[in-house]
């Protein structure tokens, strides 16, 4: 019997993204200050998990189950803050994941927040709008235990939507009985969503990118640039390399691998994902195996996909200088070592991609005050904080001799550790 292929992100090499994040821990761990040894094991340890039944009514009158999930990382800086996901392949170890790298995430850019994440195992493509909705709603009175504008703030993520989290506000509103805009972010602006938020992930990748070039020397300008994902991230991300003259010579995606020496179309390539919701046969491009991506040449890397794409089967073959993780764990333990003997820079995800949370937190801020900024100003004060955090770890990485996730990681466990510590145990 012949069985269908594994997806692509799905094999041998994955280890589990939870096991990941361990280990990325422990590499830390002896880099810490020693007053904050004894709490290490804070670290290892989700405060809280939760695993709920999703039942809902289909458009034909079945009804369905689906597992959902919302993680506590940390809370020890602040209420938890973390996405929400629906994908098919969605694991409570990924999510624990995900959560812990919020919490260091959260750390490293030094927003008021501990880590949390969450998600749904479901392929929202089979989905009518209608029972996305349905589904949305019945795992926000599921989890709703859980939420709270100073509790847990969830905010989009992989196949979530403003109009996702527009639901989800409305559906805990009800359980509240008054409007409470605080309690997600990401929302559409008629409800209290910020200006900047739909570009500010792609904008903190490319403002991490930028400062990490400016200290290698090596210019934007020209630069080739090859993306793993064309979402949100990914297209933003596109956008702006370009607009600093930049050349995308590669994009990936869940349908293909395109590629233009010369430098992609990225307006027609978008307009030709939409509509034909493929990259498969798009004009002026020539579609390669996916395997090929990978020893496409160019000076930036972004993975802007999911986690474990870079590993120790194709890490040897990136010819890049710089790799940008734009998705959160992209990049195994394995994977990162062979990159680091080959001299190539990895900017990793808790702060390449930490501008999402960062203008999250803007809108959470701007929600308790009713008081709302102009792009500008929010895109400002992005870019100081993304640089600001970013020049500290590069700083930290040349002073102690260690990879930029490993400084990251002193970075942020430090603080969320300093501030178990100070707090204490209760009782």
């Amino acid at each position: 019997m012949n069985l269908p292929l594994l997806p692509s992100y799905i094999s041998k090499e994955n280890i589990g993204p939870w096991h990941i994040f361990l280990q990325q821990v422990e590499q830390v761990a002896p880099l810490l200050d020693k007053s904050l040894q004894p709490w290490v094991e804070t670290l290892r340890r989700p405060k809280r998990s939760l695993i709920v039944d999703v039942p809902i009514r289909l458009d034909n009158g079945e009804i369905v189950h689906f597992e959902g999930y919302r993680v506590h990382h940390n809370t020890s800086r602040g209420p938890g803050k973390g996405g929400v996901r629906f994908h098919q392949d969605v694991t409570l170890s990924e999510v624990m994941a995900l959560s812990g790298w919020m919490t260091i995430k959260n750390a490293v850019v030094n927003v008021p927040f501990g880590g949390a994440k969450g998600g749904i195992r479901v392929d929202p493509r089979l989905l009518s709008q209608s029972e996305l909705e349905r589904l949305t709603r019945r795992y926000t009175s599921e989890i709703s235990s859980m939420i709270g504008p100073d509790k847990d703030i969830p905010a989009p993520d992989m196949n979530t939507n403003a109009q996702v989290m527009a639901w989800m506000m409305d559906t805990y509103s009800m359980g509240e009985g008054r409007t409470v805009t605080g309690v997600v972010t990401g929302k559409p602006l008629s409800l209290g969503g910020s200006l900047g938020r739909q570009d500010a992930t792609g904008r903190g990748v490319f403002v991490t990118a930028r400062e990490a070039a400016s200290k290698m020397n090596l210019p934007i300008a020209g630069a080739r640039v090859a993306i793993q994902g064309f979402g949100n991230v990914g297209e933003a991300t596109a956008r702006m390399f370009v607009q600093a003259g930049a050349r995308v010579v590669a994009i990936q995606d869940v349908s293909g691998t395109v590629v233009n020496a010369a430098g992609l179309d990225l307006a027609a390539l978008k307009r030709y994902q939409l509509e034909n919701r493929t990259l498969s046969g798009a004009p002026d491009c020539e579609l390669v195996a996916n395997e090929d991506f990978w020893s496409v040449p160019c000076e930036f890397m972004v993975p802007a996909a999911l986690e474990s794409q870079i590993n120790r089967f194709n890490a040897d073959r990136i010819t890049a200088r710089i790799v940008v993780e734009g998705a959160n764990g992209p990049t195994t333990p394995e994977a990162d070592s062979i990159l680091a003997e080959r001299g190539i820079v990895v900017v990793p995800d808790v702060i390449a991609n930490a501008g999402g949370v960062t203008v999250s937190y803007f809108e959470w801020v701007q929600d308790f005050s009713n008081f709302f900024w102009s792009e500008e100003e929010i895109n400002a004060r992005l870019e100081r904080i993304m640089s600001d955090a970013f020049n500290a770890i590069w700083q930290m990485s040349q002073a102690r001799s260690m990879p930029l996730r490993s400084a990251a990681f002193v970075i942020g466990c430090s603080r969320v550790l300093e501030a178990r510590a100070i707090r204490g145990l209760y009782p």
